[in-house]
């Protein structure tokens, strides 16, 4: 597995993996996959594409993996075209649109709903609660980063379609210390509704400096802008903001929150966690199936996630679809909105699977 627990992403990559390390215990302590085991390798390539290309070398050339447990989009789009020549089946935590499609990424999977998806899916639910006769604003805050960009075409494109008028967008970096400038401009256009594409740790910078210049917006997050830790680290600047996620949270009562319980002594852990367990789940049933099948390699691992049908993933995440010709896992997008510093389910949004937003 590629991990960042020592770059700009730590913050979010580190519960993920170690939602990825008590998934693979699980699976190898419950028999899952028979009397065959899982040899779990973690490498921590700190959000460098060029290190996670050397960690891939060597898992393929010494290690000899038969599935990758991936992380970031720079890093999952510079391994795509060698996964895809090496026939190894990855499940990577960049939910990319273009990653779903198999005619681009033949190997290439993930278990949450794709970025553009997500932002759809909040714009969506937006437009249907939206009270008042004029067009509702929107602005966009995200990083000048491949994966701050990737969700802004079809977020533009798809507000546009809704009626939304687009009013603003503005950089801030992943590692910014200060939003100021950046607020101070939007807060003259007034939008009343403002995507953040950051992570958690520049969410909360925005935020914070959104209340101290009285910035009134509804803020959203994409699925890494926001968690259990940003009451944390905003205070209460984080009251209201809405976090889109795939996952549930801990506590919530589904039959695979049983298992996370036991295996975290009843600590709490984050919707990262959840879902890196998830993750390990799905890439274990493609396993098993292909073991069924009675050859065991990563072109027969492929061929068995694409006859995943509404896969249960222990109640973890919404359920899992993909096909040959798609490789979305589902079109369903979780809406936490914080209250007095919890996350707290606003609502479910499912889109229709429309061909024409496959890959985009």
């Amino acid at each position: 597995m590629l991990a960042d627990l020592s770059g700009p992403t730590s913050d979010v990559s580190t519960p993920y993996a170690s939602g990825l390390r008590d998934g693979a215990k699980y699976i190898n302590d419950a028999g899952l996959l028979g009397a065959a085991k899982l040899k779990f390798t973690l490498v921590d390539y700190a959000y460098n594409a060029q290190q996670a290309l050397s960690a891939y070398k060597k898992f393929t050339s010494q290690d000899k993996i038969l599935f990758l447990q991936g992380w970031g989009t720079q890093d999952t789009e510079a391994l795509t075209q060698f996964v895809s020549k090496d026939k190894i089946p990855t499940i990577s935590a960049s939910y990319s649109a273009h990653l779903t499609d198999p005619a681009k990424a033949p190997y290439n999977f993930f278990v949450a709903a794709d970025y553009s998806t997500q932002v759809r899916a909040a714009l969506k639910y937006f437009k249907d609660n939206w009270k008042e006769s004029r067009a509702p604003k929107l602005a966009l805050i995200f990083p000048n980063v491949p994966y701050g960009l990737v969700s802004i075409p079809p977020a533009k494109e798809y507000a546009k379609e809704l009626g939304f008028e687009l009013v603003g967008e503005e950089n801030v970096d992943l590692k910014a210390m200060d939003a100021t400038a950046q607020l101070l401009r939007l807060a003259k256009l007034a939008p009343d509704f403002t995507w953040i594409g950051g992570t958690t740790q520049s969410t909360a910078v925005i935020l914070k400096d959104a209340q101290k210049l009285a910035l009134k917006t509804q803020f959203f997050t994409n699925i890494w802008g926001a968690d259990e830790n940003l009451a944390l680290l905003a205070g209460p600047a984080a009251e209201g903001v809405i976090s889109l996620q795939a996952a549930v949270t801990y506590g919530q009562d589904v039959p695979g929150m049983k298992v996370i319980e036991k295996l975290t002594d009843g600590k709490p852990q984050m919707t990262h966690y959840i879902r890196g367990f998830a993750s390990m789940l799905v890439m274990a049933e493609g396993i098993k199936r292909a073991q069924a099948k009675g050859k065991l390699g990563g072109e027969e691992i492929k061929a068995a996630l694409e006859t995943l049908r509404d896969f249960d993933p222990m109640g973890l995440t919404p359920p899992i679809s993909y096909f040959p010709d798609d490789h979305r896992p589902n079109m369903s997008v979780y809406l936490y909105a914080f209250k007095g510093g919890k996350l707290q389910l606003l609502a479910k949004q499912s889109l229709e699977r429309k061909k024409e937003w496959l890959g985009k």
